[in-house]
């Protein structure tokens, strides 16, 4: 007798109920094993869940592709962002010495830490090309704070799923679920080919998902909240992506 693990009982299942009974079927057991995304409503609703719950079964742990130093971009694309204002000129004129990162929520030990403190941590470099939805891409070192060690020091509560992080940009903002959040290739940036991260690129600070689409990645980070449910942040839809019409999930 062939013993199925319960990943492969869900990916199976996933897969039959999507074929023989449409995403309606398949929604419900995505829902039945806590796999359904924030922007799960709506006439792509099941479509989303199906994507969603079909990458975490399969590719939980999977890494993103890394390159070697001779594939690095020549000419980096930095998309063009809204005026910073005059707290960020006031910041970026002090060489970002009181720039800081926050962090709460459903923490034990809620913090905020200096870019010095930030480069102080433990460090993880990859190359790893990012991509934007509007069809542009590179290739290019990023080099960071793993996630992962953040959220340690703060110490993350059993019950967390889902880090909400905040741009100085105060209309944009993400999320992403633990998996993301806790994966090696995870990163808060600080650096790039081999230099400080440029302004351009999301500098001094952005967050690093090798596995997600460019939106995911948000430039000028300065806080990260840990919570149980999104339906509190903005429109309760996971982040400002879907509430501008994107996939809350934008996995690669």
């Amino acid at each position: 007798m062939i013993k199925l693990s319960r990943r492969k009982l869900i990916a199976t299942g996933l897969a039959a109920t999507a074929g023989a009974t449409g995403f309606v079927v398949a929604s419900k057991l995505a829902e039945r094993y806590g796999l359904v995304p924030p922007d799960s409503g709506g006439i792509y609703g099941p479509g989303e869940t199906l994507t969603y719950a079909a990458q975490r079964v399969l590719t939980r742990h999977s890494l993103a592709r890394e390159f070697s130093p001779s594939q690095v971009s020549k000419t980096p694309f930095a998309n063009e962002v809204d005026p910073l204002g005059e707290e960020f000129q006031r910041l970026q004129h002090g060489a970002f010495a009181d720039w800081r990162l926050a962090v709460d929520g459903l923490v034990t030990r809620p913090a905020s830490f200096s870019l010095a403190e930030l480069k102080s941590f433990p460090r993880r470099s990859h190359i790893t090309m990012i991509q934007c939805e509007e069809g542009w891409s590179y290739i290019a070192e990023w080099t960071g704070a793993p996630l992962s060690h953040i959220l340690g020091l703060a110490g993350v509560l059993p019950k967390v799923r889902y880090v909400v992080y905040h741009s100085i940009q105060t209309d944009w903002w993400e999320s992403i679920d633990m998996a993301d959040a806790l994966h090696p290739q995870t990163l808060l940036a600080y650096g790039m080919n081999g230099g400080e991260l440029p302004i351009g690129f999301g500098g001094p600070l952005r967050m690093r998902v090798a596995r997600q689409l460019g939106y995911k990645n948000v430039k000028y980070i300065t806080r990260l909240t840990l919570t149980d449910n999104l339906k509190q942040f903005g429109k309760g839809l996971g982040s400002a992506s879907p509430e501008g019409g994107y996939a809350w999930y934008a996995g690669i």
